[in-house]
């Protein structure tokens, strides 16, 4: 049996379901592949989604047209604003969730998606032909033709998880691994290696005592994922829990180390430093007699907690003992123990900026098949992939993000410049244009950008116009309008804030760090009857028109360090060098150059062991 198809979407994780959703909604006939229906955008890890440098990229792709921020704010159980001591560069959005609910949402927005089909099956074989993809095969014999493929694997190729000494496969607990498909890979040439990540335990809540713990609850203000609903969460709001690990703790989990696939020699392949587990922190760290443990809800209904921190693949009992040793959970019960898992993932400097692979035409990766960690990561390649299968059908210039436009696009050009050594995690520090890649105008940078390529639709650019309209307004209001001395110094005495000896604008006043725009909405009547105007969203304008006007020094001294450094990706170097020839640079160069194949000098300038001396060669030899 056939099928034919514009773009295949292989796996229903964050980032298939957003290629598909993407692919589908420009217009492409697409159809997504999954081994069950019923795990669609399931939450492999923790139920969250979001945080530092995390919630900047979901707040990207929902500003670009996807769909992760929808799904997240119409299923969060709590939302915080991290990092709010912090400069607004490092605000981070992070919500719980409801697992199930999540994957309820996530099916119903893709079988509703017009020109998208759902088809539960395994894929075990890529089909090519002369260079190019033409389709997949699956498991059931059947045939899907089409003229791109987005592959979104997540853990899935070739999983093996351990729990101590036991191995199991799978690519997730109690789900099968996929086989053949890297080997298929491998075949047309490609570099392939194996990752390993974890998960901690899942605990019953009925079987621990809270009042043994520190009450974490969320925020109930505005703020939010996605620029659209103004509709309050839907779901009841919970808190999570804080705890700590104690010496008693750490010497049940020591006396385990010897069966511990990370220390024993079972697991060989690469971890995350940024997340490490229970055992690693207690080996590295041996100095510290506890660490900080985090008990999140799984569900508005659910019994069911994740233990944050408690990351492990230690053998069961020794996971079991040590939890009892811990704060509140003295008598606790488990539905299952941590474990680690290790997977294929593929070099992701063997893919281009759109995330089609070099080696095959119209193929493309997304998620951790690139060596990423995390849902968000995943969402964001997901979106690309799919913007750019659906481009290769239909013809367009190629959609990309450059590192001064989003979080999405250092993630990208991260990977395919430098590779990975670690699975890679986003943080606010590999942003070197932070301070433009807020959370708060994720909106103004790039829903333009969706609207023009068809994702965005035209109520969601209308909103855009509308909160730029107002933002600007108050922003002039306040740039203009003065305050007299007594007026200023009745508000200023009252908050202990050094007094005024003249008249002065009121954005003398607000760029004092003690003063907010609330606040002196409320002291001074004709900012308040501006303010008023606003017909909605009133609180996100107001944060947003503060944010412009307190660190305007900032963001134009960033913007003006962007556009120099810009004038180098302008220079365009692909395929115009035979690097094996250019005997003036560096071994390590001319190696590195080969492979990558930058496709402008400041790519070139970013591959990791290129130094400056090489990139003034090859601005020599264009001329320059």
């Amino acid at each position: 049996m056939k099928f034919e198809y514009d773009v295949i979407v292989i796996g229903a994780g964050h980032a298939g379901n957003e290629a598909a959703a993407a692919a589908a909604n420009l217009g492409s006939k697409t159809v997504l592949i999954t081994m069950d229906m019923n795990k669609i955008g399931q939450m492999s890890c923790n139920p969250a989604v979001g945080g530092i440098a995390k919630g900047q990229i979901v707040r990207e792709i929902d500003a670009l047209g996807g769909q992760m921020g929808i799904v997240t704010d119409k299923t969060a159980l709590q939302f915080r604003l991290l990092n709010l001591s912090k400069g607004p560069a490092m605000w981070s959005p992070r919500a719980q969730s409801d697992r199930e609910a999540f994957i309820r949402e996530w099916k119903r927005t893709l079988e509703n998606t017009t020109n998208l089909d759902i088809w539960q099956d395994t894929v075990t074989q890529i089909l090519v032909k002369d260079g190019a993809v033409t389709g997949v095969m699956t498991t059931m014999g059947v045939e899907f033709k089409a003229k791109a493929v987005v592959l979104t694997s997540g853990t899935f190729l070739n999983g093996l998880m351990h729990i101590g000494k036991i191995q199991i496969q799978g690519g997730r607990v109690s789900e099968p691994a996929s086989y053949n498909i890297t080997e298929h890979l491998v075949e047309l040439g490609f570099k392939t290696d194996r990752m390993k990540t974890g998960t901690p335990v899942r605990i019953d809540g009925r079987t621990v005592d809270f009042s043994k713990m520190i009450q974490q609850d969320g925020e109930n203000d505005f703020h939010k994922f996605s620029y659209l609903d103004f509709k309050p969460r839907p779901l009841k709001q919970l808190s999570c829990w804080i705890t700590y690990t104690s010496i008693k703790t750490h010497e049940i989990l020591r006396s385990g180390l010897k069966d511990s696939p990370l220390f024993n020699g079972q697991i060989k392949s690469i971890g995350p430093r940024y997340c490490p587990s229970i055992e690693t922190k207690i080996v590295t760290f041996a100095e510290r007699e506890r660490h900080q443990l985090f008990l999140e809800p799984e569900g508005e209904t659910s019994q069911e907690y994740y233990l944050n921190g408690f990351s492990s693949s230690l053998p069961l009992d020794v996971q079991y003992d040590a939890l009892r040793t811990i704060n509140g959970l003295e008598n606790v019960k488990i539905y299952r123990p941590g474990y680690a898992i290790e997977y294929d993932f593929f070099d992701p400097t063997q893919l281009t900026h759109t995330l089609e692979t070099k080696l095959v035409k119209n193929l493309f990766f997304a998620g951790q098949i690139n060596g990423t960690t995390g849902y968000e990561e995943a969402g964001g390649q997901g979106l690309i992939a799919g913007i750019n299968a659906h481009i290769n059908c239909h013809g367009g210039t190629s959609f990309t993000l450059n590192r001064d436009e989003a979080y999405i696009g250092v993630l990208i050009d991260d990977l395919v410049t430098k590779g990975v050594d670690e699975p890679y995690r986003m943080f606010t520090s590999r942003a070197e244009y932070r301070i433009l890649l807020r959370q708060d105008d994720a909106d103004m940078r790039l829903t333009e950008r969706g609207y023009k390529i068809g994702l965005a639709d035209k109520a969601r650019y209308d909103l855009l116009l509308e909160k730029k309209e107002h933002r600007d307004r108050i922003i002039s209001f306040i740039q203009e309008k003065s305050v007299k001395e007594n007026e200023a110094n009745e508000l200023l005495n009252r908050i202990e804030s050094s007094p005024v000896k003249q008249t002065v604008k009121i954005v003398d006043l607000l760029l004092r760090p003690e003063i907010s725009l609330p606040m002196l909405a409320e002291h001074l009547p004709e900012l308040k009857e501006e303010i008023e105007k606003i017909p909605n969203r009133k609180e996100e304008i107001l944060e947003a028109a503060e944010i412009l006007l307190k660190y305007q020094g900032y963001i134009e001294r960033e913007k003006g360090i962007a556009e120099k450094l810009k004038r180098l990706e302008n220079i365009k170097i692909k395929d115009k060098f035979d690097y094996d020839t250019i005997k003036s640079l560096s071994t390590e160069a001319r190696q590195k150059l080969k492979r990558i194949n930058p496709e402008t000098i400041g790519q070139a300038s970013r591959i990791s062991g290129i130094a400056p001396s090489d990139i003034n060669i090859l601005l020599i030899l264009l001329g320059r």
